[in-house]
């Protein structure tokens, strides 16, 4: 309820022109009432993002271990879209992923909190696969690396085009041509081994 009263208040007036207190209104409680539920405006919208993260995670631990981190990320972020573009899985479905598109990137305050978002689940899920723990900066670099990328892909849905209809169709398109571009782009990195010796670059 408390959810659905924020996207349609975004919908109309913009995420930094809705308080607490319209939502709360619009909902028919109190703000005190919405705290209990929710710490901060933010919190509503990255809900979506939880709920979406949560069937991720789910998904995540049926792929084959020897799978690599980003792969497998892909194939579970994938699998998970295409899945709800013709049933609800949980709390999602193909509504939910363009409200979400359409409140979350039509806000620059909440684009950088979806960036900055991580699910307590996944990453527990992803360190397991990649045997280190959670906090292992490799972990680290696998989530941000993938979240810069999903959210350069799909930063500018906003809005249905001649060309583009907003739903989890085309965030799995456009996922999967942005991670083959990574792919591209990194395909000829040459790196020494860990622990190699570095020449000094000053004096």
């Amino acid at each position: 309820m408390l959810i659905d009263a924020a996207m349609n208040l975004c919908l109309k007036h913009g995420y930094e022109q809705t308080t607490v207190e319209q939502i709360a209104s619009s909902a028919e409680v109190s703000t005190r009432t919405f705290s209990r539920y929710f710490p901060t405006k933010d919190a509503v919208f990255l809900t979506l993002i939880d709920d979406y993260a949560s069937v991720v995670a789910e998904e995540l631990e049926t792929i084959d271990s020897e799978v690599g981190p980003l792969e497998a990320m892909r194939q579970a972020h994938v699998t998970v879209l295409t899945r709800v573009a013709s049933q609800q899985i949980g709390r999602m479905t193909t509504d939910r992923i363009v409200l979400m598109l359409r409140v979350i990137n039509a806000s620059d305050t909440l684009k950088q909190a979806a960036f900055e978002f991580r699910h307590d689940v996944t990453q527990v899920v992803l360190a397991k696969r990649m045997g280190v723990d959670v906090a292992d900066r490799r972990a680290r670099l696998v989530n941000i690396i993938f979240s810069a990328t999903i959210v350069a892909a799909c930063g500018d849905l906003i809005a249905d085009t001649a060309t583009t209809r907003l739903g989890p169709i085309v965030m799995a398109q456009r996922l999967n041509e942005a991670l083959a571009q990574v792919s591209w782009m990194s395909s000829d990195l040459k790196c020494p081994p860990a622990g190699a010796d570095y020449e000094p670059v000053y004096g």
